[in-house]
């Protein structure tokens, strides 16, 4: 069976962990210290919050990385989007032109507001470009590792290397799909995290599920534009990466970025609330690299706009929420340099 090494001990790097494994590959997850190797060895991926889950025999745990990289088929990036570029540098120099890179982290760098794809592109050979795939959907941990039905997209610009991760991450009860719009599933699974940060904040204020479905849709819209700016297919916006990302996200309890909002509505300070929180809420960087990006591009973008004042200027939530649900109608897919309006005319005229 091929060999799989899985970078980065994240609750959804364990979780593929233990997915491949019990589909028979062989595992292996790199841990940064001898001691966290010793300590996961021992204890599985998470007592605490995983009772009674445990590694199978398949999946082993190295902190040499020669060892963990050694004759795999694929490495998986399960890595916090700020530290991406880090990993990979240390991992280009194991790369060959029959491994295919994934990167499962669903976030934007900070500075550069680059996808993970790109973040990749820029640190190993050109060679091995079109072995970079990227993995987003519909996709919380807790409920995978438990062995509860889920699907996902594997997206590559080359389809053949979509494909070719699509057999090697297919197992039961996790059911993956292919494209090719490696920009557009890329930024459904970064952009949705700003929107459920929002989401959290309306249910933390008790606004109801008429206001959340409000909120969620425009915020599927605006990240539908952003995409289409940076050349994205809409239609993918529509699909697992997109929509379902955005329904278990900003919906499930489960999810980090909706913890945050909730207890940002609930007077909180966002400080307080990640230095409690032993995992990233990758929407709060990622409310950054969206905000710069809509500033660069002279897009209007007022969800991401007003996440970004509530988390980083002191704006109230409160007051960000009710300004937004009181904003000025006008055509639903119109907005300051969005192109969904002329996409979307063109098509029916096509």
């Amino acid at each position: 069976m091929p060999k799989i090494a899985i970078i980065g001990t994240t609750s959804w790097g364990k979780t593929l962990g233990v997915v491949l494994a019990h589909k028979g590959l062989q595992v292996r997850l790199w841990a940064r210290t001898q001691r966290e190797t010793t300590e996961l060895r021992s204890a599985g991926p998470n007592p605490a919050l995983l009772p009674g889950i445990t590694f199978p025999p398949q999946l082993s745990i190295t902190s040499l990385l020669g060892e963990a990289l050694a004759d795999v088929k694929a490495v998986i990036l399960a890595v916090p989007s700020e530290t991406m570029r880090h990993n990979i540098r240390l991992v280009q120099g194991y790369l060959n032109g029959s491994m295919i890179v994934v990167s499962a982290a669903k976030g934007l760098e900070i500075g550069s507001s680059k996808r993970m794809s790109q973040v990749i592109a820029e640190e190993i050979d050109p060679r091995f470009w079109s072995n970079i795939c990227v993995l987003s959907g519909p996709n919380l941990s807790r409920e995978i590792i438990r062995d509860l039905p889920a699907a996902t997209v594997v997206a590559a610009e080359d389809e053949a290397v979509a494909r070719e991760a699509q057999k090697l991450l297919t197992a039961p009860n996790f059911c993956v799909y292919t494209n090719t719009d490696v920009i557009g599933v890329e930024l459904g699974g970064a952009l949705k995290n700003i929107i459920a940060l929002g989401a959290g904040m309306v249910d933390g204020l008790g606004y109801g599920d008429n206001a959340k479905a409000a909120f969620i849709t425009r915020g599927l819209i605006e990240i539908a534009a952003l995409g289409v700016a940076l050349g994205a297919n809409p239609l993918t916006f529509v699909g697992l990466a997109g929509f379902g990302d955005l329904i278990a996200t900003c919906a499930s309890p489960l999810s980090r970025n909706h913890y945050v909002g909730v207890e940002l509505a609930k007077g909180r300070s966002l400080k307080e609330i990640t230095d409690s929180m032993t995992s990233v809420a990758e929407g709060v960087n990622t409310t950054i690299a969206a905000w710069n990006l809509a500033r660069q591009l002279g897009l209007g973008m007022p969800i991401t706009e007003k996440i970004y004042q509530v988390l980083f200027e002191g704006v109230d939530p409160r007051q960000a929420v009710d300004e937004l649900m009181a904003a000025e109608g006008r055509h639903e897919l119109a907005g300051q340099k969005w192109e969904l309006v002329s996409f979307f005319r063109h098509r029916r005229h096509s």
